[in-house]
């Protein structure tokens, strides 16, 4: 029965291997880099199209009556409860 030495050399297999190739050869890299960067890419994009195509505001009846509520005095405001609605 033969016995390697504990302080033997690791063999070539076992070895980590450098690669000689520039970092933008990898092709893992891209799928790292490259899922953030597209996410950023269509984010300016949506906001692109929200910024020149922005939603009209609808007024309808209902807002209209709030807004002239929320401009009442304050008295009148105030004790709306008490009065029986702000007029």
């Amino acid at each position: 029965m033969s016995r390697t030495p504990a302080n033997s050399t690791p063999t070539p297999a076992s070895a980590p291997v450098d690669d000689p190739r520039p970092w933008w050869r990898f092709k893992m890299m891209w799928l790292v880099v490259g899922g953030p960067l597209v996410v950023v890419a269509a984010s300016f994009a949506t906001l692109t199209l929200a910024l020149k195509n922005p939603d009209p505001v609808i007024q309808t009846a209902e807002h209209v009556s709030a807004d002239q509520a929320a401009n009442a005095p304050a008295i009148q405001g105030r004790n709306h409860a008490a009065t029986g609605g702000v007029k």
